[in-house]
């Protein structure tokens, strides 16, 4: 269906996790609220990408709402669902959830939603501070911080007698010990080989 340029749509967005899950029920309800379109998506909540989603976003114009069953459809956290509503109230299109009722076309349906996103900044603050608590104790215990050392003293020293070789790159010794050649130059302080 193509986007008529100044009429506005109620486009509908269905996504379901697995192959075992059936779009129908939300497709259903969507078509029920008067969807015109409806984008539909299998892909696990946790992939980092939603191509159809994305496609959706692209397609809504100003005066658009678009439309999804649930809350968590449309998003693969909260923060990620606060991000494209935000994207789409910055293009002047609306959300609605059909089970949760929010409409961000309507003040209590905007207030919902801030409600939402201030919880989410909270959970936000509330990570950083158990982390940064985490860390203060830890170095008050005496525990080392950061990540683990990768090359143990002995492969310190066998690394250290391979770079002394000049018929030896360092992207060879890196493949040898199984690292990265960062970790090699953190471990042997940033000494290149000529031709590494």
């Amino acid at each position: 269906m193509q986007h008529i340029e100044g009429a506005a749509m109620l486009i509908g967005y269905a996504r379901v996790s697995t192959e075992d899950q059936k779009l129908r029920l939300q497709r259903d309800a969507l078509k029920a609220a008067g969807c015109e379109k409806v984008y539909r998506e299998k892909v696990s909540g946790a992939a980092r990408v939603l191509p159809v989603r994305d496609k959706l976003l692209e397609f809504a114009r100003e005066g658009d709402v678009v439309v999804v069953w649930k809350l968590d459809r449309l998003g693969r956290s909260l923060s990620d669902l606060i991000a494209s509503v935000n994207l789409l109230k910055g293009r002047g299109v609306g959300f609605r959830s059909l089970q949760e009722a929010i409409d961000t076309t309507t003040p209590t349906g905007r207030l919902t939603f801030h409600i939402f996103a201030a919880l989410a900044e909270f959970e936000r603050e509330m990570i950083r501070e158990r982390t940064t608590a985490g860390l203060a104790a830890a170095r008050k215990r005496g525990s080392p911080i950061g990540r683990p050392r990768s090359l143990s003293p002995e492969q310190v020293k066998m690394a250290e007698a391979m770079m002394a070789d000049p018929d030896i790159s360092t992207k060879q010794i890196a493949e040898q010990l199984g690292v990265h050649r960062s970790t090699l130059y953190r471990h042997l302080g940033d000494r290149e080989k000529p031709g590494a």
